[in-house]
């Protein structure tokens, strides 16, 4: 956090100033860290109960309660004291009093002196409306369940450092109601993902973080050492190769919502920690997948959001099926005016780059380039829900070639917000074009692509026994997550984001 001298100065005061009333409780004989709370009911639920009361006329009643929550607001009047404890579930106010039928005095001043806002408490009263209608709860016994040594973060200016929100989430999490609200959409968007596909007879498994070798996906892996087999590992970039495994294993419909690990940038919209699902279907294509795809999507947002339709970055986005299928070479040549067609080559496509003034990185081959362009010059204007069908053989090792153009495989990519959210094939199965794709993908990282995939025999093995006919998907949870909650960072949807070591 970045603060001004005075304002350190002043967080060290309140840090010794709440050192010392830690010490004068020890002395008490004092726990200010319990090891358990007796708690009867939530904010939210002593909220409900109340609903039912006539109002500020109502006099104090009902059966003791006990709550337990963090101080977020504190006022002391002499005699008197306002509080606002939150619990996660809500807030309510509290009052304390030494007047009587209030506390015992020396509780009273004990609270007082000793108690500061960002403490946990526990406190034993009966409910009523104060005389501006606040629901309140009026204390009978209070206990302290964990003393705050620093103060809240509202207290000097909130957590305007961007980087303070993501190296200390604890403080955003405190702060802003709103951050609370994104990582819980969050878990009940991956809960009702969860539950579409349960319900579709599709079976969740796990499969290994650290692989052997790596493979799924076009990437370059995180690497690390397992001393006691004085064997190289990597942590997986991909699900895809050991969820096929069990679709040949008679396994027929299996997903995996897991980490995977991609050793490449930092951005807006990369983490090289990511959650990613994936499914695999016996006796289907990439056509099956598209149809899981947009109800997938459609039904959670119905569940989470109480529409199909989600509102990103000014844009109204419609994810109600059918979402519109576009090929690839179509979706270039009417973005930037390229015939792949009459550029079928890296050279050819080299001359087109430069004759239509693209600035663009060329890749070391025919197929990447390809992609940089989609990534490039069409990506950005994918906004309602697009299929980008049928890509590069080339840049495919694992999909299914195309009957009717063998260079081209039955692939899909799909967009949304300007967001590439995920990638799916018809699964090839034969198992000797599969070796003769690997093969080819060596050459490709002999030539200096450090991204193609590696030649990886046991999955190869496994093949030959035999794999039906399958579609393949999977799409990032974390892009997902800023779709549903409107963020442009992925950060804004990672509780620990990767950051530099400072």
């Amino acid at each position: 956090m970045n603060l001004t001298r005075r304002d350190a100065q002043r967080l060290q005061a309140i840090r010794q100033d709440r050192l010392a009333k830690l010490e004068r409780l020890r002395a008490r004989g004092i726990d200010a860290y319990p090891a358990r709370a007796h708690r009867t009911h939530t904010t939210a639920e002593a909220l409900a109960i109340l609903v039912s009361w006539p109002g500020p006329s109502a006099p104090l009643g009902g059966e003791p309660i006990t709550l337990c929550g963090r101080i977020v607001l504190l006022r002391v009047m002499g005699k008197v004291t306002f509080a606002h404890i939150d619990d996660g579930k809500g807030r309510l106010q509290i009052f304390l009093s030494a007047e009587p039928e209030g506390l015992d005095p020396q509780a009273y001043q004990h609270f007082k002196s000793d108690v500061d806002i960002g403490d946990f408490i526990g406190v034993e009263g009966q409910l009523f409306y104060t005389k501006t209608g606040e629901p309140t709860l009026r204390v009978s016994s209070w206990d302290l369940l964990a003393k705050s040594l620093r103060p809240l973060p509202e207290k000097w200016h909130g957590l305007r450092d961007v980087e303070t929100r993501y190296r200390q989430r604890y403080l955003d999490l405190l702060a802003n109601p709103a951050a609370r609200g994104v990582f819980e959409t969050r878990t009940r968007l991956m809960s009702a993902i969860r539950r579409f596909l349960d319900a579709r007879g599709f079976l969740e498994v796990e499969t290994p973080i650290l692989q052997p070798l790596y493979g799924g996906a076009a990437a370059r892996p995180f690497t690390t050492h397992h001393h006691v087999l004085d064997q190289e590992l990597y942590l997986r970039i991909s699900d895809e190769l050991y969820l096929k495994r069990l679709i040949i294993g008679g396994l027929e419909k299996v997903y995996e919502i897991g980490k995977d690990f991609r050793n490449e940038g930092v951005s807006s919209r990369n983490n090289p920690e990511f959650t990613q699902i994936e499914a695999y279907q016996a006796y289907a294509d990439y056509r099956d997948m598209m149809a899981l795809v947009e109800e997938c999507f459609a039904d959670a947002a119905q569940e989470v959001l109480n529409s199909t339709t989600i509102s990103y970055q000014g844009n109204a986005i419609d994810l109600a099926p059918p979402w519109q299928r576009i090929p690839l070479q179509r979706a270039i040549r009417d973005s930037i005016g390229i015939d792949l067609q009459a550029a079928p080559d890296l050279e050819s496509l080299r001359r087109e780059v430069e004759r239509g003034g693209l600035e663009i990185d060329i890749k070391p081959n025919w197929g990447r380039t390809v992609e940089e362009i989609l990534k490039e010059f069409v990506e950005p204007r994918l906004i309602q829900p697009t299929f980008i069908i049928d890509y590069p053989l080339e840049i495919s090792p694992l999909a299914k070639t195309m009957r009717e153009a063998p260079q081209w495989v039955e692939r899909f990519e799909f967009f949304i917000g300007g967001l590439e959210c995920g990638n799916a094939f018809s699964e090839l199965n034969d198992p000797l074009e599969q070796r003769r794709r690997f093969e080819e993908q060596s050459r490709f990282r002999a030539a200096g692509d450090e991204e193609a995939h590696p030649l990886d025999e046991d999955y190869l093995r496994a093949l030959e026994y035999g794999m039906p006919p399958t579609g393949g998907v999977g799409w990032g949870i974390d892009r997902m997550a800023m779709l549903f909650t409107d963020q442009a960072s992925v950060r804004e949807v990672i509780l620990f984001p990767h950051l530099r070591t400072p």
